[in-house]
């Protein structure tokens, strides 16, 4: 009689200031296997500041395997105007691709889950490149589902700067009329 396969393990923990450089380097094959890697600015430093400074901005899990991080899990809150009540957003979650069907993934998407639900939150939302589809199935397995009726816009760089400096100067204008 075989004895079966002994089971895969992992652990989740909350990154700690520590793992900074760990967290960039899973950041940047992320970046690479979504096709980013020219848009990926991650530094160690800055992301310590916006994870464990005065005024965190976002949290991470990172999956732990045989003393190594093999993924990690992005989010911060977020809040609904229509359900009057926060929520999570999941802004990255990625597996090494070698430890992948492991249930490392839907390890890290539990606990940000479960993360929610103790905060009070509601909602629990994501996006996804519409050509990763084994993403897209793996969502799909776990009961969400695309929100195809909203479309995802973004400002950056010098747009960005441009509308804020438009902003700020209707702003001293309005100021210097009262």
């Amino acid at each position: 009689m075989t004895s079966p396969a002994p089971k895969e393990t992992f652990s989740i923990r909350a990154a700690r200031p520590d793992d900074g450089e760990v967290i960039v380097r899973l950041i940047e094959e992320l970046a690479e296997y979504e096709r980013l890697r020219n848009t990926c600015r991650a530094e160690a430093h800055t992301l310590r500041e916006h994870l464990f400074g005065p005024k965190p901005r976002a949290e991470v899990l990172l999956a732990d395997r045989d003393g190594e991080a093999v993924g990690f899990a992005l989010f911060f809150h977020t809040f609904s105007t229509f359900a009057c009540a926060p929520g999570l957003y999941l802004e990255d979650l990625y597996v090494r691709p070698a430890h992948r069907r492991l249930g490392i993934g839907r390890a890290l998407l539990e606990r940000v889950a479960g993360i929610a639900v103790a905060r009070g939150c509601r909602r629990l939302e994501w996006a996804v490149l519409d050509w990763n589809s084994p993403a897209i199935d793996f969502y799909r397995r776990l009961g969400a589902r695309a929100m195809d009726d909203w479309t995802v816009y973004r400002m950056d760089g010098p747009d960005l700067l441009r509308l804020a400096r438009a902003g700020a100067r209707d702003e001293e204008n309005s100021q210097n009329d009262q």
